[in-house]
């Protein structure tokens, strides 16, 4: 381990990395979407039982886990018994999996922010988003060579990751001072814009109307417990990696609780972004709002685009705010998943922030380019599916029994009380040892049966057994290398 640690600058740079890293673009087009057809304005209350019971614990013990060690995940696990730092490799590479094929969104981002200047979808953004900008073939066998302006676009954001991490934690310190309140502010340009629109109302009106009867199904419990769990950074060594750079006498569980409700807030403070211009452009085409909403990349690259376009003036000034909006979210995400992988190579081989940022990005660049071919859609939704259905689930599962029965957690309870502002009481326990897990174990058993049941999607099982299981298995043999091979303490 090394002899000496950066540290952040202070508290609130780490809040605001940490909430840097949990606000995305999961935020923006995922959670209004999911929060309607779960019940609407019903769906809050199951949404923040499940931050309470299962986000806000995860994230203490993260953090937490991270500050007491004082290394990634991969050293932090390993301490607790040696061999499970072959799940923190694991673990961080879910992390590194995600970051390669997460920018392919930014790259979409920068293509469009390009094209926004001119409203280039024009009145057809769907056939634009997917010929015009994705150049997309009939399926995932048919990949085709790399799409020049997406390669752009990935050139962009890797050169933007790199550029913030190669001088370690203190850059990204200073960084994230601007890139975390920037998108809100551009969200409330945004929303402010929207609410001004004909319509707007009535979008809001559907996003926020509740369902109470849905409360009686468990689905839509399992739903709340499934966007808490992956909008927070969670089970990916992100948090853990983030709280080794904190001073020993860091206080964790408010930052905890200021990161999960800064998240949560801007999630529904987006709801009325998305919901207010869904309006609008229900109203201009003569439909119900219902008939123009759309989840996941249709929501931001084809329903927003359409609205944008329809704006009775600064159309072209209000697309580039968004897509901007959709950068500045989306790069804070990037660049704290690759350091929860990269920190475990600098924690046991004491390689420099700037030689591991530069290595990972000569050697993940090249592999991201396969999800910006004519097939990158398809190989993109795929691996997605299996890290964040199969992959961090099994791992917040894992994590949560080795911390909750492996490790001395009543006592770690009273070592996190020792500083905080806000006492742990037993709750938090039998949150992470039965809550927590119960919960994962069902949405994985509920995942499994779907997928065995029926083909996701209808890809064919060579490309969901090449992508998904293939990935996920990846990274687990990457894992048992990288756990086998000795640590160089005297490497600079």
């Amino acid at each position: 381990m090394p002899q000496t640690r950066e540290q952040w600058h202070n508290r609130a740079s780490f809040i605001m990395a940490a909430i840097g890293s949990a606000v995305g673009l999961g935020n923006v087009w995922r959670f209004p979407y999911v929060a309607y057809t779960n019940g609407g304005g019903a769906f809050l209350i199951p949404y923040f039982v499940a931050l309470f019971t299962a986000g806000i614990p995860m994230l203490i013990l993260e953090m937490g886990l991270g500050q007491r060690m004082q290394t990634g995940a991969p050293l932090s696990f390993g301490s607790i018994r040696p061999r499970l730092q072959w799940f923190g490799w694991w673990a961080a590479g879910l992390s590194a999996g995600i970051v390669i094929y997460y920018c392919t969104i930014l790259a979409w981002s920068w293509v469009y922010l390009y094209h926004s200047l001119g409203l280039a979808w024009g009145s057809q953004p769907e056939t634009f988003f997917e010929q015009e900008v994705l150049h997309k073939s009939s399926g995932p066998g048919e990949i085709g060579w790399p799409v020049p302006s997406l390669v752009v676009g990935m050139a962009l954001t890797w050169l933007a990751i790199y550029l913030i991490l190669r001088k370690g934690v203190r850059s990204v310190s200073k960084v994230v001072m601007i890139t975390v309140p920037l998108p809100m502010v551009l969200l409330a340009i945004l929303l402010v814009r929207g609410l001004t629109l004909p319509g707007a109302m009535d979008g809001i009106r559907y996003y926020l109307t509740p369902d109470f009867g849905k409360l009686g199904d468990p689905e839509i419990w399992l739903r709340a417990y499934g966007q808490i769990f992956f909008s927070l950074s969670l089970a990916s060594g992100v948090m853990i990696g983030y709280g080794s750079y904190l001073g020993k006498k860091a206080e964790i569980t408010n930052s905890a609780l200021i990161t999960g409700l800064a998240n949560c807030g801007t999630s529904f403070f987006a709801g009325f972004v998305v919901f207010s211009m869904l309006g609008y452009l229900a109203q201009v085409q003569g439909l119900s709002v219902e008939d123009v909403t759309q989840s996941g990349t249709g929501l931001a690259f084809v329903a927003f685009p359409t609205a944008i376009s329809q704006l009775p003036a600064l159309n072209a000034l209000f697309g580039v705010v968004f897509f901007i909006t959709l950068l500045t979210l989306g790069i804070d995400s990037a660049f704290a998943l690759q350091e929860a992988f990269t920190t475990g190579f600098g924690d046991k081989w004491r390689i420099s922030s700037e030689k591991l940022a530069r290595v990972f990005v000569l050697v993940a660049f090249p592999v991201s380019l396969i999800f910006v071919t004519r097939a990158g859609y398809y190989w993109f939704d795929i691996v997605d599916k299996w890290i964040c259905d199969f992959g961090l689930v099994v791992s917040g599962l894992i994590q949560c029994l080795i911390v909750g029965f492996l490790y001395p957690v009543h006592e770690f309870r009273e070592y996190l009380n020792a500083e905080s502002e806000v006492r742990l009481g037993h709750w938090w326990v039998w949150a992470l040892r039965y809550v927590t897990p119960v919960v994962l174990t069902v949405i994985l058993i509920g995942n499994l049966v779907q997928e065995f049941k029926t083909s996701y999607e209808g890809y064919p099982r060579w490309a969901t057994t090449l992508g998904g299981w293939g990935t996920l298995l990846f990274w687990l043999v990457l894992g048992y290398v990288l756990w086998k091979r000795p640590a160089q303490q005297d490497e600079a």
